[in-house]
This record gives structure tokens, sequence and C-alpha cells, in this order.
């Protein structure tokens, strides 16, 4: 069975999606990445060799994410890509007339902007988390819930906390001041909630034409209050694709079986890619 990975390795999770010559999923894994790159990579690949079927042979490895030239090397890659280009090509892959792409992660967010099937215009969070899933994981923590209950939370909520600041610091200051006010957990949670869509909509999305179809990706689309608030505030349908938290792996496999052809793959194969790893170098990226 021919098999193409697609690798996508951020600074919270890194994740691993395995394609069949059809472009179907096969099996992924979703790791926590713990500021171990290597690491994660390296158990990331084992468990999808345990996951795929004996016969397979890989054809083709793309990597994409913020470790992603780590992670090439490592694996061997054939491809190394931006997340732009990946999370696109999967979204397009599965709603070929998508608009506007959502794609919120642990540390940062995206907009991509796509009209006739072309990546028009992006956008991305620079120094600020306050809109992105870092955030919503802090203020959890701070309310001593998970972040599954603080999602819970917030789709009970019928009078949300109006939570002002565009900073993660103000927003938090303004959280305590609702608690000592007497306001609901709940309130309290979806007011975050929406908190980090306003945010995001007024940095990544700041002049852009966000059209539906919208498509929302990344580990934050497991919120559902963050889907609600961006249903509510844009009073569009949000559509969250069944896989959301591994597209950008999805979309690097989909990249690298185009790019293959009869090209035999470099991949160094699942024992080679489980050694230690000890010639690491530094280079600026221009």
């Amino acid at each position: 069975m021919k098999v193409y990975l697609g690798i996508d390795v951020g600074s919270v999770s890194t994740k691993i999606a395995a394609l069949d010559e059809d472009k179907e999923l096969l099996c992924h894994t979703y790791l926590p990445t713990q500021g171990n790159p290597t690491k994660a990579i390296q158990q990331a690949l084992a468990e999808i060799e345990r996951l795929l079927p004996t016969d397979s042979s890989i054809e083709g490895v793309a990597t994409t994410g913020s470790a992603r030239q780590l992670a090439g090397y490592i694996a061997g890659a054939d491809l190394v890509k931006n997340e732009i280009t990946s999370q696109a090509v999967a979204a397009l892959h599965y709603y070929p007339d998508v608009q506007t792409i959502f794609e919120i992660g642990g540390q940062d967010s995206k907009i991509i902007i796509i009209r006739d099937g072309v990546v028009t215009d992006f956008g991305m969070n620079t120094v600020c988390a306050a809109g992105t899933g870092s955030f919503l994981d802090h203020q959890a923590q701070r309310l001593n819930m998970s972040i599954e209950r603080f999602s819970h939370l917030a789709m009970d909520s019928d009078t949300p906390a109006n939570i002002v600041g565009r900073c993660t610091v103000f927003a938090e200051s303004d959280m305590i001041h609702k608690q000592q006010s007497g306001c609901r957990i709940e309130d309290i949670a979806y007011g975050l909630c929406r908190t980090l869509v306003r945010n995001y909509l007024s940095n990544v999305g700041l002049g852009k034409e966000i059209k539906p179809p919208i498509v929302f990706q990344g580990g934050v689309a497991f919120n559902r209050g963050i889907i609600r608030a961006f249903r509510e505030e844009l009073d569009a349908e949000i559509i969250v694709p069944t896989h959301h938290q591994i597209m950008g792996a999805i979309g690097a496999a989909l990249l690298v079986q185009e790019e293959m052809g009869d090209k035999k793959s470099g991949f160094r194969g699942f024992a080679a890619c489980r050694r230690q790893q000890k010639d690491v170098k530094s280079e600026v990226c221009k």
C-alpha cells in the first residue's frame, strides 16, 4: 500500500497524517510537543508506524509547521512547506468552495483568504497571544478548571460577561473584576470566548474581507464556545472539519503526493528516525 505522510510540528502539538493513494486518511497522531519537538516527532512517527498496515510503503513525506525544517531533517522529508499553503490545500480538498479559513492553534493564529480556489491574502498574529489557544488555557487554569469544562460552561451562558481588553493581561484583570462582582462562572467563560474572537478579528483579521463559506481549523476548534462566538459575531455559519486539528498535516501529505510522481522518497525509515540527533545548527530565516 502506497502511503504519504504529512508532519505538522507546532509549538503546542505535533501531528502526523497518513494518506493512501486515493487521498483517504488511513490514520493520524496528535501529541503534545512539550517543548521538545525532536522527541515529539520521534514519538509521533513510532505511533504512526504502529497504526499503519504492515504492507505500507512510504512514498513521500512532507513537513509543515513552525518546526518544519527540524522535522524535515529528522524524517528525510521530500517537501517542506509553510503552514498557510498546507492549511489551504487541506481545506480546499474537503471544501472546494471555501473562501475564508480561520486557523487557531496554541501559540499562533492565522486567517487565509481564498478566491476561486487560490490563496489571495493571509494574516498571522505577531507578538500578541490574545487571539490564540494559550489565552483560553491560561484563563481556564486561573478559574481552576480544564479547558474541556471551560468549553462546556461557555455553552451554558445566556448573559455573557463583557470582558474588555485587547491584551491577555488586561483581559485577565477584567475577568478578575467580574469574578469579584459576582458574575456567574459560565458567563465569564463565554465572555472570554467572545474576547478571543474579537481580538482575533481585530488583529489577524484586520482589513480582511471575510466571506462564507468559512472553515475553522486548528486545535482551538475543539472549543464549542469559540465556534458559538464566531457564529454570533459574524452572523455566519462556521464549518468545522471532522479532523480540524490535523488539517495542516493532511495538507502537507496531499502536497507531497502531488509532488512525488514516480520519484523515490528520501524518507529515512522509521528506525532511522528514532536515532539520537546530535548535529543541530542554527540559521537565520530570511
